[in-house]
């Protein structure tokens, strides 16, 4: 199994060690997220610099704080310092974050993220300097950097998921349930076929939010936690879930934006834990993660552990469902 682990932010483990030590566990790529408070980039740079063959991999960098040209400069460096295991994982992130961390409009997020990943496609990949005259980016002159690091875009909304279909070389869907996984698809197939492409070239590597834990039932509550969480921090979010659960993701959404955490995370039922993550004793928790790459059109599950769950939880999550066991 192609197994990916985004690194969580715990209290007491540093990323760079939790890094080291999935290498160890056979895990095939480490990824890491940023929001505020660390660069996941530099953090990947230390960690490239300490391992040996894990893939490293932005999950997501957002397309409006940072140029097409920066993202690509940073994609082509992370690159070089770890011999050629980068990915760039992209995506539009939320309003929220855009507008309250980043002082900018969130303005055409769809425009935004197909203009950006074509101009770092062809910085990367081109052979002349690159000129572009987008609706929302225009650059001159760019020298290309003569570099292939697979594009991932965290895409959910039809129209974004073309773009991936367009342009990216792997799909990186968060909250959309597995069982729509396969239908979801079909926008990036056509897409993809419209463009010449193979869309079987396109990796569909889901983020998968897991909790492992000898009490089943905590483990259910740290995924509860981060289902609930994302219903109620983005519309894009509470759509994805709604593909399956639409009344529950309203309600959801509407509990936690009214500030009524506790209802919002007991409103997940079971089900949407099962559709949406992986929890459980380790032997349930593992058998689950099976399935889903035996019985969907998962590739490359990438374990996300809920911040909700506590340090011992996240840790036990990464080592149980690892591909090798080192006890």
């Amino acid at each position: 199994m192609h197994l990916g682990l985004v690194l969580p932010r715990t209290g007491s483990h540093d990323p760079t060690d939790l890094a080291i030590d999935a290498e160890e566990r056979g895990y095939d790529s480490v990824w890491l997220g940023e929001l505020w408070g660390t660069s996941s980039v530099v953090k990947l740079s230390e960690i490239a610099a300490r391992t040996d063959d894990v893939e490293v991999g932005t999950a997501i960098l957002n397309v409006f704080s940072r140029t097409p040209a920066v993202l690509a400069m940073t994609a082509s460096t992370l690159d070089q310092v770890s011999n050629g295991r980068a990915s760039l994982g992209v995506g539009t992130s939320t309003p929220t974050a855009i507008e309250n961390i980043h002082g900018m409009e969130f303005e055409r997020p769809v425009r935004r993220a197909h203009e950006t990943i074509d101009v770092i496609r062809a910085i990367l990949t081109g052979d002349e300097p690159v000129d572009y005259n987008g609706e929302l980016i225009q650059v001159n002159g760019v020298p290309p950097v003569n570099k292939e690091v697979p594009i991932y875009h965290a895409a959910l909304g039809r129209a974004n998921r073309r773009v991936v279909g367009r342009l990216c070389d792997g799909w990186m869907p968060h909250n959309i349930p597995f069982s729509e996984l396969d239908d979801a698809f079909e926008a990036v197939e056509r897409a993809a076929r419209e463009a010449g492409r193979d869309p079987d070239d396109i990796t569909i590597a889901p983020y998968v939010p897991a909790a492992v834990s000898a009490d089943g039932d905590a483990a259910y509550d740290a995924v509860r936690g981060h289902i609930a969480y994302y219903a109620g921090s983005s519309e894009g979010y509470q759509n994805a879930i709604g593909m399956l659960f639409p009344d529950r993701a309203e309600r959801i959404a509407e509990a936690w934006r009214n500030g009524d955490r506790g209802e919002a995370t007991d409103l997940v039922t079971d089900e949407m834990v099962h559709e949406l993550g992986v929890a459980g004793t380790p032997d349930a928790a593992r058998r689950r993660l099976r399935e889903l790459v035996d019985e969907t059109v998962v590739d490359r599950p990438l374990l996300t552990i809920p911040e909700q769950a506590a340090d011992d939880v996240a840790v036990g999550t990464i080592e149980a469902l690892a591909p090798v066991s080192n006890d």
